[in-house]
């Protein structure tokens, strides 16, 4: 058993005012591997108190310094890429390859884009008639909330350009899945991020994540999860009138005309929908196809699916792990019940766990066909190995599913024509487009439209969101 009791605030490994044990939870064994204690409003008022202290003079650090931090950090990362490797796989069930080769390199890749960003943008500027001059200027105290399923590429998305930009951050990362967060702490101490610039405070939503939105002295709150607990934040953040940045759910489409190369489209629709075990919150998770090949893409879909294998985290592969938790994985149960009620057509997977997992969160891989747009399933965000088929008669009326949903993160489009493709990307209403199986880089902007949230992450646009704008005439 792992013992991580203690938060990190002021640079200093401190214990919590009141000692609230809980156990996290390694979804595939369901057995403990590590403790924590879950802080209250009394821990985040130190976190508070240190990060203040500490933007008085990080706030004026210059350029020169913030980016020979991010380098620091970007090394002690990558020496301890192994050990952050497993305490992914740990925390979130995510395979060792997986973890390898997707979740951890994710953490540097936010690093070196926001190094990056930090040395290109210019703080200081004249506006554009002349006369004044423009300048960005640190937002403050920032707090940093950040989920599970894809636990240090979130940390470091909102870490990294807070300190960029001259902020000072409390983090509270999620309380079922935070090894990866106290290993990050421990490397931004290693590297020398100075006392009270970043602090950490595990907690749950209701105790610490309220208790920071609704603190007078932090003067941000970004906030990566649910769209019922980004309103949450919204509403307490909006007492202090403090900046709110937020990345919420989803429910992407991902449209396939008949021009498209099939068989290719068909299994990167159903691989991209279940990686990372469905659990992303850009997951293409409704697949919406011209009724042409409709029939031909549903067995084909089928066949894709039979070949994906669910396996133990610890063991090489390019198999799926299992979900998040038992709560979690009760909710995926339940919409699959539900997708059946409702009468779509099961055509793959379906209630309960695979053969020969008795023990630890697994989802069988499952797909419906003949689903309508107004199916329970197809409206609300699973976060599981679920993926629902839709038909569609006319590019008019595939953009018209694929937008009537409350989300708004991303869309997937699979075409042979490259103009329909130019055509079709301009009318989704989505903050990202993939095309073809298109995948960004970086520095590209991610954030979603609707109620998929407020703002964008990454590169350049990330480190904007923690910057003010101060113009000064005369």
């Amino acid at each position: 058993m792992i013992e991580k009791r203690q938060f990190y605030i002021g640079g200093d490994w401190v214990e919590p005012v009141v000692p609230n044990d809980l156990k996290v939870i390694n979804p595939a064994t369901e057995q403990p591997v590590a403790v924590i204690s879950l802080g209250t409003a009394a821990d985040v008022d130190r976190a508070v108190a240190a990060a203040r202290a500490a933007f008085d003079t990080w706030g004026e650090a210059s350029v020169e310094e913030r980016t020979a931090l991010l380098e620091r950090i970007i090394a002690v990362y990558e020496r301890r890429s192994d050990e952050m490797n497993e305490a992914i796989r740990l925390e979130m069930g995510a395979p060792v390859k997986f973890a390898r080769e997707q979740q951890t390199p994710a953490g540097t890749g936010h690093l070196q884009a926001t190094l990056e960003a930090l040395r290109d943008h210019r703080f200081e500027f004249p506006s554009p008639r002349g006369g004044s001059v423009l300048r960005h200027e640190p937002v403050g105290v920032c707090g940093l909330i950040t989920p599970w399923n894809w636990p240090i590429n979130q940390i470091a998305a909102k870490v990294a350009p807070a300190l960029a930009a001259g902020c000072t951050a409390i983090l509270k990362p999620s309380e079922i899945a935070p090894l990866s967060a106290l290993l990050f702490a421990e490397i931004l101490d290693e590297a020398g991020c100075p006392a009270g610039v970043f602090n950490l405070v595990n907690g749950d939503g209701a105790g610490v994540g309220t208790a920071m939105a609704r603190h007078a002295d932090i003067d941000m709150m970004s906030f990566t999860g649910s769209t019922r607990a980004g309103v949450s934040v919204t509403q307490n953040a909006a007492v202090s009138v403090k900046r709110v940045a937020l990345e919420l759910g989803g429910k992407s489409p991902n449209l396939l005309f008949a021009d498209a190369d099939l068989d290719e489209a068909v299994r990167y629709s159903v691989e991209s929908c279940f990686s990372n075990t469905g659990q992303s919150c850009d997951a293409p998770t409704r697949l919406l196809v011209e009724r042409s090949v409709y029939a031909e893409a549903v067995d084909l879909a089928a066949g894709v699916a039979a070949g994906v294998k669910v396996g133990d985290p610890a063991e090489e592969g390019d198999h799926i792990g299992p979900v998040i938790s038992e709560l979690q994985y009760e909710k995926i149960q339940g919409h699959i019940e539900r997708g059946i009620a409702d009468g779509a057509r099961l055509i793959a997977g379906g209630p309960g766990k695979p053969d020969g997992f008795e023990t630890g969160y697994y989802v069988k891989p499952t797909i419906f066909a003949d689903v309508d747009n107004d199916m329970r399933i197809a409206r609300n965000e699973i976060f599981g190995p679920v993926l629902v088929m839709i038909s569609f008669d006319t590019e008019e009326d595939a953009i018209r599913i694929a937008n009537d949903t409350p989300y708004g993160l991303a869309a997937y489009l699979q075409t042979g024509d490259p103009e329909r493709a130019r055509r079709v990307s301009r009318k989704l209403r989505a903050g990202s487009v993939y095309i073809n199986g298109a995948g960004p880089d970086w520095d590209v902007p991610f954030g979603g439209y609707k109620q998929s949230g407020i703002g964008r992450e990454y590169g350049e646009f990330g480190l904007m969101d923690f910057l003010e704008l101060k113009a000064i005439t005369g």
